[in-house]
């Protein structure tokens, strides 16, 4: 199999590897980056994005993220399209399998993966993904002001994203498929308390109804077999992510939802020269600034690493 050998490797392209990237290239490490399955990672299926600092009117996703790989482009980061498959941590260089054909040896490696989320897996769901279909009530609540809206889900971050939506929405239909939640006790009292969230418990969704937008949602109950039709202007699936982390299992800490460990107040994994940001090691905030700031933390401990080591 070809190999190549390279000084810094960045895999996955949102707002953490590009930024990665910029700093990446600006401290002379000329990184390459493999952009990975989704090219500007989950931007990409957000429509307008408003809460960025820069961009006062707001601006779609997709080409927010152009704006991110033109920057890393004009810094002189090689970017290509490629997708990690397997790597191997045992000795160094460091090595990274692309697209199962080619082997990269790398002095350092910025994984920047990301997460994905996790949905309901129906036909209306994805085709309105975009108008009025949404995995993050942080990132697109606020364009349902005042409307009803549904959620769909029973953990710690449903709860957390309907106790949001009920601030700005004026209902907020929570959706739960059996007769308890998983949330934390203090978070169920305050969804419980909460005068205009309204439970529907034992529900499963059964359709997203609505052509160009959603229009409304229809929900079975698992018991009964009844169904309902809810009008609503958004649905919001909340049921969790799943970090992009599969091909380092074994080598890299990670947590028991395999997101990566890092070093608190740095990228740094338990494997020298190895460092996370994004997503992929935050399932906390998930927000585009936190992964950007996270990219931007990689790059410099990256350049210190390297320089330490005397490979810069």
């Amino acid at each position: 199999m070809a190999s190549e050998k390279v000084h810094c490797l960045i895999i996955g392209s949102g707002p953490a590897g590009y930024t990665a990237a910029i700093y990446a290239s600006r401290a002379g490490l000329n990184p390459v980056l493999y952009q990975g399955i989704q090219p500007g990672g989950q931007l990409t299926i957000t429509t307008e994005v408003e809460n960025y600092p820069g961009y006062p009117d707001g601006i779609q996703g997709p080409e927010m993220m152009v704006h991110f790989e033109n920057q890393a482009k004009r810094m002189g980061t090689d970017i290509r399209y490629g997708l990690a498959t397997k790597v191997d941590f045992s000795s160094r260089p460091l090595k990274v399998e692309i697209d199962e054909e080619k082997w990269i040896e790398t002095d350092s490696l910025i994984i920047s993966t990301g997460a994905s989320a996790k949905w309901l897996g129906m036909e209306s769901e994805q085709r309105l993904n975009g108008y009025g279909v949404s995995a993050c009530a942080v990132c697109d609540g606020f364009f349902f002001k005042g409307k009803e809206v549904a959620i769909v889900g029973a953990g710690d971050t449903a709860a957390e994203e309907a106790l949001y939506l009920s601030k700005i929405c004026s209902q907020v239909h929570m959706i739960i498929r059996r007769d308890e939640m998983r949330a934390s006790k203090v978070m169920q009292d305050r969804v419980l308390n909460t005068a205009n969230i309204k439970i529907y418990w034992n529900s499963e969704t059964d359709e997203i109804l609505g052509d160009k937008k959603v229009d409304a949602v229809r929900i079975k109950n698992n018991k009964s077999g009844d169904a309902q039709e809810i009008p609503v202007s958004a649905f919001f699936v909340a049921i969790g992510h799943e970090p992009n982390s599969g091909i380092f299992k074994g080598w890299l800490d990670m947590d028991d939802a395999g997101y990566i460990k890092t070093i608190p107040g740095t990228s740094k994994t338990n494997v020298e020269g190895v460092f996370a940001s994004g997503d992929v090691q935050d399932k906390i905030y998930r927000q585009a600034v936190t992964a950007a700031g996270t990219g931007c933390m990689a790059a410099l401990d990256a350049e210190r690493y390297l320089g330490e080591k005397g490979l810069h």
